[in-house]
């Protein structure tokens, strides 16, 4: 008895501790499924808060761009393109630069302008081998809701370009209200992407068919949601919405609905999740958030430990002290990562926050948010010389103080401001102040330099507004001055070591020949000198931009690459100017038939001017007459450039006039003229008029070319000019006689009337293996009007080329039997005596095939070509690599 006696208590004892370990067991789990219940629903609203974010963020995104179209759909030039009954080449160029350069401003993807009929007319990526120009996009739901409604948006994957992006557009109008035509920007949401990758949340953006198309995680991107009915993957396939991109369904499962439209998933990799959505009901979107459950998880089991903790320490009293340790510790660490989480949400809140007040900051003080992305600083005034717009980068430029800066704020009061800190340079401050204003009110452009005397140089651009009003950026261009600087101290360096060379030859010589021959020899061997760094230059730049990703970035490597190549194009003038002053240049004077170099003349500038809207007129001749017919040309492209570049408006002429048994070669133009003082000065180097027209400045050395050219042929170079009625340039020649052809028409001919396609009359070289490809070129080619000099292989290609012989546009095979496009180009070349453009045509997608494309300046097309990219790229090169 005494036995069970014993064992009674020991075993009510043991049955207590599993009872109370137990309900331990018990009650710990049920607050720790508690306890992560309230730790999800915290996340969920936190989660909502920031999903709430990411959707101003985007619809802001698109909001940005979407009065664009609206805007454009305005314009007079668009308008009549669509009215017209044909659109020549003059207002399709004018159209195609136009959406170029709105395009560059809005910093969009891309600007196109669709017909009734969905055809591309224009566009702003008109020159790219990814050109949308010829393209009909009458499929897409954008251009149909804009034809029906007025306005649509849609996203899809590019046509031409592959690459995703949202689609605004919207209907252009006749004056009867019919619908037009369409135009339509397309807006990349790629950058908004990154960032989202960035994130520890996954954040994705599904379609009215549940279909993933924007995503953090770049596996998810085209995930279904959801099964895809047939009829939903038939839509899809018809509108070429996603392209030619498999849909899958994105592997999860949804393991509890928590309400509220909060869910909780488990996905494979990232494991449970807080799954939270909101609706974009303008686009039919779905804006989604994942979260980790991980916290809640560890935050749920350490209250489990705690609970259990607590029901230990009051069960079992002799372990209290040691209990009483855990726990505070458990306590001290809940603390801690409650803190944390505690600051870390209210650091969001306070970005939140923050991000508002700034909002509405800009609203009241006039900060544009549209103007925040550009690198200079802009300011924006009214009529009334006030401000009303700015960014934060002309807060930044000159320091100003918080609040001196708001809308309505007279810009004189800016600009005293600035010269009592000696940002107007020196003189009096009212009447520094007096010339700003007063040339702010004349609405006149202006760009200029200012060093301040912390060394920095800003650059000033400002132009006036179509509604009153002026608009004025400031540039920081210390860094390019910088380099221009060391620039300039290479070329002295370079000037006294090739002085030091020549000194003691230079001595043996006689005063007059020394100084002649000792500039020459300067001239070439500088020239030599910096073209060789300056093509090396030139490559690494092109190679670097291919590796830039950063839109900003590109555009200063753009830059660069310009200002390289303007150089070369000047160092390339002195060249020409050095054998001309050495005698090094030969001359092939012999008697040729006038006519026909007129006519080429005036065919070629003819399209130029076209797309300048001028209008040049030539006048047929009969006339034999005694020079070099290379060098006369030369001089005759000068003339007629000249023209084309300070003529406004109106049109040129080109004739010739007998001067006893002499004849005179003219080209008139209706330009602004020059004044009789710098009608001299013109033929030196370095000397150029600053014309009010915006075309690309020469560098000063035309004419001086022309005049040196003139010396050495013993021909007489003339101009005569009126400033505000024109100008004639002429150069007189040796007359001979006539011609015994018949007489050209006595009228004059415009060269636009001929034809109006800018490949009019091109010739063109095709070069590749396949003879059915040879056939196929040249018939689409002369449908196109171009005169197909040569289609065929490597071999036929050496064999047919002559000196002098060279076609205006090479289209050029990469793999041709023994020898590759790039290993045959220079031999042709070398047979040629110059280097056409060329367009490499591969079906290879390497893309060192393409960087070699652009580090020699071709073009590049990938098979099978399509027939609007090649004619747009062989356009533009035609255009870019005119007389």
């Amino acid at each position: 008895m005494s036995f069970f006696a014993s064992r009674i208590p020991r075993l009510r004892f043991g049955l207590a501790l599993l009872l109370a370990a137990a309900a331990i067991a018990l009650l710990s789990w049920a607050a720790m499924r508690e306890a992560e219940r309230r730790a999800q629903r915290t996340d969920a609203v936190q989660a909502g808060e920031q999903l709430r974010l990411h959707g101003d963020a985007l619809q802001a995104l698109i909001e940005r761009y979407r009065a664009l179209p609206a805007v454009l759909a305005l314009d007079p030039d668009i308008r009549a393109a669509l009215t017209a009954e044909g659109i020549d080449a003059a207002l399709t160029g004018r159209l195609n630069r136009k959406l170029e350069h709105v395009n560059g401003a809005a910093a969009t993807s891309t600007l196109t302008l669709l017909d009734r009929n969905g055809l591309a007319l224009a566009a702003s990526n008109w020159d790219q081998p990814e050109s949308n120009v010829g393209n009909n996009y009458r499929f897409r739901p954008y251009f149909q809701q804009a034809m029906a409604n007025g306005s649509g948006d849609f996203y899809a994957l590019g046509v031409t370009t592959a690459v995703p992006g949202y689609f605004l557009s919207q209907a252009v109008r006749a004056d009867d209200g019919t619908a037009i035509g369409v135009v339509v920007v397309k807006v990349v949401l790629r950058p908004l992407e990154q960032a989202w990758n960035e994130l520890p949340e996954q954040v994705f953006v599904s379609d009215a068919h549940g279909v993933i198309f924007l995503s953090g995680h770049a596996g998810w991107r085209y995930r279904d949601l959801r099964p895809l009915a047939p009829t939903v993957r038939s839509e899809l396939a018809r509108t070429r919405q996603y392209g030619e991109v498999p849909l899958q369904l994105l592997d999860y499962r949804i393991v509890e609905d928590l309400g509220g439209g909060v869910r909780k998933a488990r996905l494979p990799g990232v494991g449970e999740v807080i799954w939270v959505s909101q609706a974009l009901p303008r686009q039919g979107w779905t804006l989604h958030l994942l979260r980790s459950t991980r916290a809640s998880v560890a935050f749920g089991r350490t209250v489990a430990g705690a609970v259990a903790a607590g029901l230990l320490a009051a069960a079992l009293l002799g372990l209290a002290m040691l209990q009483r340790r855990r726990m505070a510790q458990l306590r001290e660490r809940s603390r801690i990562e409650l803190e944390r989480l505690v600051e870390h949400h209210a650091v969001e809140l306070r970005s939140a926050q923050d991000g508002l007040v700034q909002a509405a900051h800009a609203a009241d003080y006039g900060e544009s948010p549209s103007l925040q992305h550009l690198p200079q600083g802009v300011c924006v005034v009214d009529a009334d010389l006030n401000l009303v717009a700015w960014n934060r980068r002309y807060i930044e430029l000159f320091k100003f103080p918080p609040g001196f800066i708001h809308v309505g704020r007279p810009i004189a009061d800016v600009f005293r401001y600035n010269a009592r800190r000696g940002l107007l340079g020196p003189g009096p401050i009212e009447d520094a102040i007096a010339r700003r204003l007063n040339h702010l009110r004349s609405g006149k452009p202006h760009m200029h330099e200012r060093e301040r005397s912390d060394g920095s140089v800003i650059e000033i651009r400002g132009n006036p507004l179509p509604d009153g009003g002026f608009v004025t950026s400031y540039a920081d261009i210390t860094a390019y001055k910088d380099a221009a600087r060391d620039l300039r101290s290479l070329a002295d360096t370079l000037e006294r070591r090739i002085e030091e060379r020549t000194h003691d030859l230079a001595e043996a010589k006689q005063e007059a020949e020394r100084a002649n021959r000792s500039k020459t020899r300067f001239v070439a061997a500088a020239v030599h000198d910096l073209l060789q760094p300056l093509n090396a230059a030139r490559m690494f730049a092109s190679a670097l931009r291919g590796r830039l990703h950063d839109a900003a970035t590109q555009e200063v490597a753009d830059n660069v690459e310009s200002a390289l190549a303007a150089q070369d194009a000047i160092l390339n003038s002195l060249l020409d100017i050095s054998r001309l002053e050495s005698g090094a240049l030969e001359t092939r004077v012999r008697d040729f038939a006038l006519g026909p170099l007129l006519e080429a003349l005036a065919r070629e500038f003819g399209i130029i001017a076209s797309a300048y809207g001028l209008r040049l007129d030539w006048v047929a001749t009969r006339a034999l007459v005694r020079s070099d017919e290379a060098l006369l040309r030369r001089i005759l492209q000068n003339f007629l450039s000249n023209a084309i570049r300070y003529t406004p408006r109106g049109r040129i002429l080109l004739g010739c006039r007998r001067d006893g048994d002499r004849l005179r070669i003219e080209v008139h133009d209706t330009g602004r003229g020059i004044p009789q003082a710098r009608q001299q000065e013109i033929f030196e180097e370095f000397r150029r008029l600053d014309g009010d027209v915006a075309r690309e400045r020469g560098a000063g050395l035309g004419l001086a070319i022309v005049d040196r050219i003139a010396r050495l042929l013993d021909h007489r170079i003339g101009l005569r000019s009126a400033v505000g009625r024109g100008s004639v340039f002429s150069v007189t020649v040796p007359l001979l006689g006539t011609a015994p052809a018949a007489a050209a028409p006595a009228q004059p001919v415009t060269a636009e009337a001929t034809d109006d396609s800018l490949l009019a009359g091109c010739r063109v070289w095709c070069i590749d293996d396949d003879v059915r490809v040879c056939e196929a070129t040249r018939t689409l080619l002369e449908r196109w009007g171009c005169r197909v000099e040569l289609a065929a292989g490597a071999d036929a290609a050496l064999a047919a080329a002559r000196s002098g012989a060279a076609p205006e546009i090479l289209l050029l095979d990469v793999l041709l039997g023994d020898i590759t496009g790039p290993e045959l180009y220079p031999q042709l070349a070398a047979l040629w005596g110059s280097q056409p453009p060329a367009i490499l045509v591969t079906a290879e997608r390497d893309q060192a095939l393409r960087d070699r494309a652009r580090a020699s300046g071709w073009g590049f097309l990938p098979k099978p070509v399509r027939p609007p990219a090649l004619r747009a790229l062989m356009m533009q090169l035609r255009l870019r690599n005119g007389p």
